[in-house]
Order: structure tokens, then C-alpha cells, then sequence
């Protein structure tokens, strides 16, 4: 609408760009296929390339596109059980917490895995809440008071407020607006 309720009236027409002419395009070749049709391909000297397979994480259940020899180091690192690269940086870092015992890591994760997936993925609201719920246990010792009146709190270092900045910062107000 126009300032004062006119309507404007417009005589633009929408038409159509010219087509752009394909006659100075030229078709792209890379030097390899260049080198490759000068020369007779020897088709014994190219490798084999592998196939790849779908494995599926005995721990968490992810599948992950591999080649079979990929599978084998990875069956023969973990006693025989195919893992997924995440489950095996955790499995280590199990490793890491008892001692270099890789059953028992192994053990712990896949049990851990088993349980997330048979109640945490279904119901994941319960996981939510069990979460808190454990949060809350952990800092339940770090809830009490941290005024200055607990003597035996403050011995520990902790950082204390012994009062609030706000009748501090309104008496700066008050200096400034009354020297003003």
C-alpha cells in the first residue's frame, strides 16, 4: 500500500532469462584417463580391491563397512569378539581403570552395553531420571551451607559470601546522581 491508502499500480512484466548457448563448452578429460588410453592396461598388475563387508558391534549393535582382513586384527585383539572403533576406544579406557585386564574390561563394557540397550534406549526418559537421580547422590554431600557461620565449613576453603553487592552499588548510584 502507498502512503495514503493509493495502491500502486505496476507494469512490470516477468519474463523468462535467454537461454545461454552451449556451443563454446567444451567435454573435460583428466590426464589419467589421457594416460591410461596411450597405454595398453595390464590388467594382472592392478590389485584386487578387497570387498567390503557389513559387521555389526557385538557390544553396542552398530554396523560398520569393513574389509575381512579389517575384521580378522580387530576378532584377534578382542578376544575373538568384533567391536566398533567407538567401543573399542572404551574398552581400553576400561583397560586403562583395572589394570591392563582385557577380559574383565571387555566383560564390564559389554555388559554396560547390554543394559543400554535393553532399558535405556526403550524407555529413555527412565534413563534420564536414573541419571538425575545419581547426579543428585554424588553432590548431595556438597549441598550444605556455605555461609560463613559454619566455622567448620570455612576451615575447608571453600569459597564463602559474606553479604550481598547490591547496597554497595546503589550507594555508587546515589553518589553519582547527587554530584550531578
Amino acid at each position: 500500500m502507498a502512503p495514503h491508502g493509493d495502491t500502486i499500480v505496476s507494469s512490470y512484466v516477468f519474463t523468462k532469462p535467454p537461454r545461454l548457448s552451449t556451443d563454446g563448452l567444451k567435454r573435460t578429460v583428466s590426464d589419467m584417463s589421457f594416460e591410461l588410453a596411450k597405454e595398453a592396461i595390464d590388467i594382472k598388475s592392478l590389485t584386487t580391491i578387497a570387498e567390503v563387508v557389513d559387521a555389526k558391534c557385538e557390544c553396542c549393535g552398530m554396523v560398520e563397512e569393513c574389509t575381512p582382513e579389517y575384521m580378522e586384527k580387530v576378532n584377534n585383539r578382542f578376544l575373538g569378539k568384533w567391536i566398533c572403533g567407538l567401543c573399542s576406544e572404551a574398552v581400553k579406557e576400561e583397560m586403562e581403570k583395572n589394570g591392563g585386564n582385557k577380559e574383565e574390561a571387555l566383560t564390564s563394557h559389554m555388559t554396560t552395553c547390554v543394559r543400554f540397550n535393553k532399558c535405556n534406549r526403550a524407555y529413555p526418559v527412565l534413563y534420564q531420571a536414573e541419571a538425575m537421580r545419581n547426579m543428585l547422590k554424588k553432590t548431595r554431600l556438597r549441598a550444605t551451607s556455605l555461609s560463613p557461620r559454619d566455622h567448620a565449613l570455612a576451615k575447608k576453603g571453600g569459597i564463602t559470601r559474606s553479604s550481598s553487592c547490591i547496597p554497595a552499588i546503589t550507594k555508587e548510584i546515589n553518589v553519582v546522581s547527587n554530584t550531578r
